[in-house]
């Protein structure tokens, strides 16, 4: 058994154990409440005569039941972290045997309009996305979307140290998971973020002491009341209805600040717990110490603050109670109080608060990709080169086949270079196609590599592979297919790219197909462009007599015994066998 897998294995048991102890606790805890609260009444009704014992008996009780009910609470805590902890642990096994297919396909990242998303099942049923995305909020889903389509060349180095480092902290990676798992989040940070930015201030600053100030004085005229030094009877009532007066001033804008306020309260309260994981981790790679510095709010840590915050949104909360709202905002202007502390941490920190929430979705994308890293030991680093071959690997295979049955290719490909591959029908072009594909996304990510090893000069992607038709926009499949061989050709005339094509031209004859195909592959020679092109269509490979750049390879099909063999190995030369008659045939189509 693999390493990883073990370790999957191994805390699977230890974390469900320890959930059923856990629970074991639970249920103690929940009988001795119930013995408490009978022997606290059973006391005090036996007692009853004596009323100084019998409300002692009452007192201790509460006590005694409020401990153990916040026991109870801890406990049943800590045993929601284990669970979460076991579920992990069960979900890596599962998806190691290549059970993930009911994951989410994240269509929603599928771009017809970018360098790449559409074509190499980066995104959807069996994506590549689908097999690395653990992402537990909306914002580190997107972010781990935008990381996989970045097509970003630079500081692959600093990605690389971490992932490296995040896929060697498997504990703190999984307890961020279950930390960010235990909560759901309604409210989308972008709306947070406009509402704090947009917030309008309404409470005066009078307010920093008239809510003190009136508990104090409400407290004074209970303590003359109870102790009979005066008889105030009379004025509780009235000093009720100035309390509530005060509040009732400003009730409409509290009101829609504690809508706003009950919104967000989960979000900042799971956040608090996430940015404290990060604070106390210590990390070692430039990046990863960079977006924890980026936390630092003066002398004061962005967990800390947004603690505060909750317990300010929680005391707000306590007006849905209606005991808690009158007698709160009557004898302590509760609402005013805690509505003030609010306005005044969105003052202070709403410009501050993107920042905290780009870093939480920041570690929920890159611990999927350090636990990619992690459940794939033999893949490789890329050694980033500044020069020579844009891909030079040993072993290079498809990162979602299983391993046991995958064919893997040596393949060097020079700068400026184009590949024409031909090969018979399901012999492996288009796989080859997405391996090259996600092998240059995955290395800009900073991620390791299906190959035994991998020398890598960083180039961005462009691929035209699945161009579809649109009715949406009155386009015919030629149409939408020039539009975008126009989109690759303007691209390269800025920058250098990495172009994939998959049998350009499907939509027109072929006589034009083939001619047109042959000035395409020129066009993209002479612009000095780096490639490769699959197709069926054997005279484009006589481009290869013409120019230097261009260089013929083939996946080849045998015909034995009347059964069709292949052995998806990616040979030079040109494919001279074909199976498409055979196929008709041997499926009684024909």
């Amino acid at each position: 058994m693999d390493h990883h897998l073990k370790y999957y294995h191994e805390h699977l048991e230890k974390y469900q154990a320890e959930a059923q102890q856990l629970y074991k606790k639970m249920t103690a805890l929940s009988m001795l409440r119930l013995a408490v609260f009978i022997g606290a009444f059973f006391g005090a009704y036996m007692t009853f005569n004596t009323w100084q014992i019998a409300v002692s008996i009452i007192v201790l009780g509460i006590v005694i039941f409020a401990v153990l009910l916040s026991r109870y609470t801890d406990v049943k805590a800590q045993r929601a972290f284990n669970k979460a902890l076991a579920d992990i642990n069960n979900e890596e096994i599962k998806i190691a045997s290549g059970d993930f297919h009911d994951r989410d396909k994240s269509l929603q990242f599928q771009d017809p309009n970018h360098f790449y998303s559409l074509d190499i099942d980066l995104f959807g049923r069996g994506s590549f996305f689908q097999c690395v995305n653990r992402t537990t909020i909306n914002e580190g889903t997107q972010k781990l979307a935008d990381v996989l389509t970045a097509n970003a060349i630079n500081h692959i180095g600093l990605r690389q140290d971490a992932i490296k480092e995040l896929r060697d902290k498997i504990k703190w990676r999984q307890d961020y998971t279950a930390t960010s798992s235990l909560v759901t989040v309604e409210t989308p940070a972008k709306k947070i973020i406009h509402w704090l930015q947009t917030h309008h201030m309404f409470l005066p600053k009078t307010m920093q002491w008239l809510p003190l100030v009136f508990s104090i004085s409400s407290l004074l005229i209970f303590s003359l009341t109870i102790f009979n030094v005066i008889n105030y009877q009379a004025i509780i009532g009235y000093w009720l209805l100035i309390g509530l007066a005060i509040t009732g001033r400003y009730l409409k804008k509290i009101n829609v600040l504690a809508s706003n306020t009950d919104k967000v309260r989960d979000t900042f309260r799971q956040y608090a717990l996430l940015l404290d994981l990060i604070e106390k981790a210590s990390f070692s790679s430039e990046l990863l110490k960079e977006k924890q510095q980026q936390i630092q709010s003066g002398d004061k840590k962005a967990s800390a603050v947004f603690k505060e915050f909750s317990k300010s949104l929680d005391g707000l909360d306590n007006r849905n109670n209606l005991i808690s709202a009158i007698l709160g905002n009557g004898f302590f202007l509760s609402d005013l109080r805690y509505s003030y502390y609010i306005e005044q941490w969105i003052e202070l920190h709403a410009d501050k608060v993107a920042d905290w929430f780009d870093v939480v979705s920041f570690f929920d994308a890159y611990n999927s990709l350090g636990n990619y890293a992690y459940n794939h030991p033999d893949f490789v680093f890329p050694e980033i080169k500044t020069n020579g071959a844009v891909i030079n690997a040993e072993g290079l295979g498809h990162p979602l086949l299983d391993k046991t049955k995958r064919v893997d290719s040596d393949v060097i490909i020079e700068n400026e270079q184009f590949f024409i591959v031909t090969g018979a029908n399901m012999a492996g072009k288009s796989t080859f196609l997405r391996t090259i594909s996600l092998h240059i996304v995955m290395a800009n990510v900073g991620l390791p590599v299906c190959a035994k090893t991998s020398n890598y000069s960083p180039v961005k992607l462009i691929t035209s592979m699945r161009t579809t038709d649109s009715l949406a926009d009155e386009s015919s499949y030629f149409f939408s297919e020039l539009t975008r061989l126009k989109y690759i050709v303007d691209a390269i005339q800025k920058e250098p790219y990495f172009i994939v094509l998959d049998e350009i031209l499907k939509g027109t004859n072929s006589t034009d197909k083939a001619i047109g195909s042959r000035k395409f592959v020129k066009k993209l020679v002479a612009s000095n462009a780096t490639g490769i092109i699959a197709t069926h269509d054997l005279s484009l490979c006589d481009i290869e007599k013409e120019l230097d750049a261009v260089k013929n390879h083939y996946f080849d099909a045998e015909i034995i015994n009347d059964e069709l063999h292949f052995d998806y190995t990616l040979k030079t030369g040109v494919c001279q066998n074909m199976n498409a008659s055979f196929l008709l045939k041997k499926m009684n189509i024909v």
